[in-house]
């Protein structure tokens, strides 16, 4: 089946006839190397439509804390990281990490999402006392803290189960996981890039276990490692596989999809992408928005596809909106880990945001960690007092 057929029978899929639908591995590799990019979008478009016909893009308000640099991962993409007994390295007081939630409490925020490295020399007793301390000072603010090679360096150091690790964190008031360290679930790609940082499976495994506690977790995908759209839709399939496990078994999944390139900039990683032997690495605007496309049609059981302005800019996020996106992400306030790697916006007010949304043709709602949607202020002028006409949908 070419591409014109798959996408002329993508038309016909609703949420009630979802499995008749859906996509299979080959004719998702079909779309992303043959379906024209404009027609690729607008399958997507419809999809989304169809998916949240309300007309809303959710944003969220909340703060990136980066508690930790020291890693012994060692991901060659990753300039943010530094190993143990560096000069640079440094871990946050539990007082300099409240401190930057009491700051989000001002702009009226409502969650942290905290993840550093694997830094050995923290025991499993100073992550429950900083969530305890966390929870006791700012019980409004969720805490959706530590990836899942996070979980499993602190499981190791601690002789621990990953499962009994995520059950302690949650018994003293841990709210989710970040769906970092994903990258790129496949073997291939992962032992190339991150060799220390395990098996696709062990990242899978934790997820799973936390959706089996009810934590709110999320599902992310960096692409642009050399691979190609087999691999892509290798790292969807397997995410796609979990979510209908979860949702089966314990009735809580993924919350959402967010993709975006690798930053080659400045790390060892970017360095080959240049000299005679140079090969193509990253990803531009026309391939993430494909992506995005590609992983609207495919990830049919995650309702929620969000855009990346930080490492694409806005204008570009704006147009993953188009293309089947329905959430632009978060303010985020500061970043260290990505723009460690090359980016240079690392924050965005609750005002562009709205902003982004309303030039795309759709109404911003904040939103918890949870998709719930909160009451909304608006900040910007709306598209009907702009210059420009509105945009037709």
């Amino acid at each position: 089946m070419d591409w014109i057929q798959i996408l002329k029978q993508q038309a016909d899929w609703s949420k009630t006839n979802s499995s008749e639908y859906r996509l299979s591995p080959e004719q998702a590799i079909e779309l992303y190397d043959n379906a024209p990019l404009h027609q690729l979008m607008a399958a997507a478009m419809a999809r989304r439509k169809s998916m949240h016909p309300e007309g809303n893009v959710t944003y969220l308000i909340d703060r990136n804390i980066n508690y930790t640099n020291v890693c012994t991962i060692n991901c060659q993409f990753c300039s943010f990281y530094r190993p143990p007994n560096h000069p640079e390295t440094y871990t946050q007081t539990f007082e300099e990490i409240s401190a930057r939630i009491v700051e989000l409490e001002e702009i009226g925020g409502s969650r942290i999402l905290m993840q550093g490295g694997v830094n050995p020399e923290l025991p499993i007793k100073w992550y429950q006392d900083l969530i305890s301390s966390l929870v006791i000072n700012h019980p409004t603010i969720d805490l959706d803290c530590f990836s899942p090679i996070e979980i499993e360096g602190i499981a190791e150091v601690s002789g621990l189960t990953t499962l009994e690790v995520l059950k302690k964190f949650q018994s003293v008031g841990m709210h989710g996981l970040p769906g970092g360290g994903a990258e790129m679930l496949v073997e291939s790609v992962r032992n190339d890039v991150s060799p220390k940082k395990g098996l696709p499976k062990n990242w899978l495994r934790v997820m799973q276990e936390a959706q089996s506690l009810g934590l709110t977790t999320s599902a992310t995908n960096v692409f642009g490692f050399g691979e190609g759209a087999i691999e892509r839709v290798e790292h969807m399939l397997r995410l796609r596989e979990l979510q209908d496990q979860s949702l089966q078994q314990y009735k809580i999944g993924f919350t959402s999809f967010i993709a975006w390139p690798v930053q080659l900039e400045v790390n060892s990683f970017g360095r080959r992408n240049k000299g005679q032997n140079k090969f193509e690495l990253g990803a531009g605007s026309s391939e993430y928005l494909r992506h995005v496309a590609v992983s609207r049609l495919f990830l049919d059981n995650i309702e929620n596809i969000q855009s990346s302005w930080p490492t694409m800019g806005v204008a570009v996020a704006q147009m993953a909106l188009l293309g089947g996106a329905n959430d632009v992400g978060s303010t985020m306030m500061e970043e260290n880990v990505v723009s460690a790697s090359g980016t240079t916006k690392l924050s965005a007010s609750e005002e562009e945001l709205q902003d982004v949304i309303f030039r795309a043709g759709f109404k911003p709602m904040r939103r918890d960690s949870d998709y719930n949607l909160l009451p909304t202020s608006i900040l910007t002028a709306e598209v009907s007092s702009m210059k420009a006409p509105t945009p037709i949908q």
